[in-house]
């Protein structure tokens, strides 16, 4: 007999996670002033989603993205100063028990370990709570720095996808990268 998972409730049970420097929690309307800092600079937003021209595009995103639908999706927030610094989200695969996961951090706090802080939390969601059997994450190959995020939580290249997609104008070649809940547990007995 199949085991019924019910992840919308654990997603619902998890809302906050809290790792050594991090909160990850809802995102709200009034993380948009915060978000607009990093959304309306080019050099963030490259690899993830179209420029920010206004406030206006910033709370219309928050409300369509991350209010619609709000499980599985976090904002990260310092927990030393409070502030708002990025998003990450996990996104299931119901039917095959997968999740792929998602980050956008502002660029004042690259290089720190955030990233992989609040991932690895997400893994340990993924894995222990929700019961998930892989979780990937994808990466344009002219970013390397969120290919290295990748690598810091365990993830392997699984493939390269060329002309994946049109981005911004441009053909794009994607990597995949993934961790499976048998490496993910190996991982935890190492440490």
């Amino acid at each position: 007999m199949e085991i019924v998972i019910n992840r919308n409730l654990i997603f619902a049970q998890n809302q906050r996670l809290e790792t050594e420097r991090l909160i990850l929690r809802p995102v709200t309307l009034e993380d948009a002033k915060a978000m607009y800092e990093y959304a309306s600079d080019e050099e963030t937003v490259t690899y993830v989603f179209p420029l920010h021209q206004s406030i206006k595009d910033t709370r219309e995103s928050i409300a369509n993205y991350f209010l619609t639908a709000p499980l599985g999706k976090y904002g990260i927030e310092e927990k030393e100063s409070g502030q708002f610094i990025g998003t990450i989200d996990l996104r299931v695969e119901e039917q095959h028990s997968n999740g792929e996961i998602g980050y956008t951090l502002n660029k004042n706090y690259w290089g720190k370990g955030y990233i992989p802080e609040a991932a690895k939390a997400l893994l340990r969601l993924g894995f222990e709570e929700l019961k998930l059997i892989r979780i990937c994450a994808v990466h344009d190959i002219d970013n390397p720095n969120s290919g290295r995020v990748m690598e810091k939580i365990g993830m392997k290249v699984e493939g390269t996808v060329p002309n994946a997609r049109m981005w911004k104008g441009k053909i794009t070649t994607d990597i995949l990268r993934g961790i499976t809940v048998e490496e993910w547990q190996k991982l935890q007995g190492e440490r």
